[in-house]
C-alpha cells in the first residue's frame, strides 16, 4: 500500500489568473515546487481582488498545482471594513480546509491577506508543519504610514501580535530587501532564518520589443515621442505627485509624453491633471498579461516610486518590469531605499527625491537628450541584471530551495514546536 503523498499548503487570498502581483508570484513558486515533484495545494479566493465581480473556478489544476477557491472571501477594496470581512471569511475557510489537509508537510504563506498569519500559525500548531513566510509587504506598518490607523490602535496591536507569533513560529522567512529585514527584526529577530532577495519579473510575459515593431506605440500615437511611463498600481505608497508636476512643467515640449498605465487610488490625480488640460499626460487601465511586453516596451523611460515613509514596508516591484524590457529608470524616493540601491548598483538611470520637481524635469530632459544609444546602454545593463541575478530562473529556484530546506529541518521543528 503506497503512503499518502505529503502536501505543501499555500494560503493566498490572491492567486492567478487574478492580475495582482502577489498571486502571480505565488503561482510561480507553487509551480516550481510542483515541478520538483511535490504535491502542492493552494487555498485562494474565488473572486477578484480589485474587481470582486470577476469570478474564478472553485477548483482547478494549473501547472501541476491544485487550487481550491472559496466563495464569499473577497469583496473588493471599497473600505477597510469590507476588506477585513473578506479576509476573515477567507481565513476561516482556509483554516477548516487546511487543518484537515491530508499528508500536510509544510505551509507557505505570504501577506495576502495580512492576517493570513493567524490561519498559518493555527494550522502549523495543530499539524506540526513548518511555515515559510514570504514577506511581500508589512502591515500594520503600511496602514500606519498611510495614516489609516494609529500605532497604538487596537487593529495595529492585533496585527503586530499576529506578526510576532508568525515570525517566531516560521521555520524560514523571505524578505524582499535589506530595509524590510530591518523592520522585521524590530518585531522579532529573524536574521538567522531569513533569506533576502527580491521578487522576480514575469519574464515569460516580458521581453524587449523594438519601437519600430511595437503595435502599442502605433495604436496610441507614440511613434516619434519620448515616452515617460508609469505602469502598475497607483498606490498612495508610490507617490506620483512630483511626476505629474514635472509633466506640467514640460507641457511646452510636445515630443515628451507621460503615460500612466494601471489603476489605484492615485489614478484620480492623473485623471484630474488631464481634466485640467494637461495634453501631454495620457491614462490607460491595466493591460492584459499577453500585452505587457508591448506596453512596457513602449516607454523610453520608466518611472518607479516609493514613499518616504514606506521604505522596507512595501517593495517597489515595478522596477523589475522596466529593467526586463531594457529601459532606463527614473526613480523617486528617499536617498536610502532599495530603488536608489538598484540604480547605483546597475547604473541604469537616475534617482530623485520626492518634491524636487526641478531635478525631475532636469533628469527627464537629460535622459531624453542623451539619445537612444546612451539609453540603450543603460537599458542593457538593467536587462543584464534581470537575466542573471534578478531573473525568474535564479530567484524562483532559490525560493523553492528555501521551502524545501524546511522539510530537512521538520523533525527539529516538530520537537521545538511541541515545547
Amino acid at each position: 500500500m503506497h503512503p499518502r503523498p505529503s502536501t505543501i499548503l499555500v494560503i493566498s487570498q490572491v492567486y492567478v489568473p487574478d492580475p495582482a502581483s502577489v498571486g502571480q508570484h505565488m503561482h510561480d513558486a507553487a509551480a516550481e515546487l510542483a515541478r520538483r515533484g511535490h504535491r502542492v495545494r493552494v487555498l485562494a479566493a474565488a473572486n477578484g481582488y480589485d474587481d470582486p465581480a470577476q469570478k474564478y473556478p472553485t477548483r482547478e489544476t494549473l501547472d501541476g498545482v491544485g487550487i481550491r477557491r472559496f466563495p464569499f472571501s473577497s469583496f473588493g477594496k471599497k473600505s477597510i471594513k469590507i476588506r477585513l470581512l473578506g479576509q476573515c471569511l477567507f481565513l476561516a475557510q482556509a483554516f477548516l480546509i487546511g487543518v484537515f489537509t491530508p499528508g500536510l508537510r509544510a505551509i507557505l504563506v505570504s501577506t495576502s491577506p495580512p492576517m493570513a498569519s493567524a490561519a498559518a500559525v493555527a494550522i502549523s500548531r495543530l499539524r506540526r508543519a513548518p511555515i515559510t513566510f514570504w514577506a511581500m509587504d508589512l502591515n500594520p506598518d503600511q496602514m500606519i504610514a498611510m495614516g489609516m490607523i494609529t500605532e497604538r490602535s487596537l487593529p495595529a496591536r492585533v496585527f503586530d501580535f499576529l506578526n510576532r507569533r508568525l515570525l517566531k513560529r516560521a521555520a524560514a522567512v523571505v524578505a524582499l530587501d535589506r530595509f524590510m529585514l530591518e523592520r522585521l527584526n524590530r518585531k522579532h529577530e529573524v536574521t538567522n532564518k531569513t533569506e533576502v532577495f527580491p521578487p522576480w519579473p514575469h519574464e515569460d510575459a516580458i521581453e524587449p520589443v523594438p519601437h519600430a515593431e511595437n503595435a502599442f506605440r502605433d495604436e496610441h500615437g507614440l511613434q516619434g515621442k519620448f515616452v515617460v511611463m508609469y505602469s502598475g498600481n497607483h498606490s498612495p505608497a508610490n507617490p506620483i505627485q512630483t511626476v505629474i508636476e514635472a509633466a506640467k512643467r514640460l507641457a511646452d515640449e510636445p515630443d515628451i509624453v507621460f503615460m500612466f498605465i494601471g489603476g489605484g487610488l492615485q489614478k484620480k490625480e492623473v485623471e484630474a491633471a488631464i481634466a485640467a488640460g494637461a495634453t501631454n499626460i495620457r491614462s490607460l487601465p491595466y493591460q492584459p498579461m499577453e500585452r505587457l511586453r508591448y506596453s512596457l516596451s513602449a516607454g523610453d523611460l520608466h518611472v518607479v516610486t516609493v514613499g518616504d515613509d514606506v521604505v522596507g514596508i512595501v517593495h517597489p516591484c515595478k522596477i523589475y518590469g522596466a529593467m526586463a524590457v531594457s529601459r532606463p529608470v527614473l526613480t523617486f524616493g528617499p536617498e536610502r531605499c532599495h530603488l536608489s540601491d538598484l540604480v547605483a548598483q546597475h547604473d541604469c538611470g537616475r534617482h530623485v527625491a520626492h518634491g524636487r520637481t526641478d531635478e525631475a524635469v532636469a533628469a527627464i530632459r537629460a535622459l531624453r537628450d542623451a539619445g537612444e544609444a546612451e539609453r540603450a546602454k543603460m537599458g542593457a545593463r538593467a536587462r543584464h541584471a534581470i537575466t542573471t541575478e534578478l531573473g525568474k530562473p535564479a530567484l524562483c529556484g532559490r525560493f523553492a530551495d528555501v521551502v524545501e530546506r524546511t522539510f530537512a529541518g521538520s523533525a527539529s521543528f516538530a520537537t521545538e514546536a511541541a515545547r
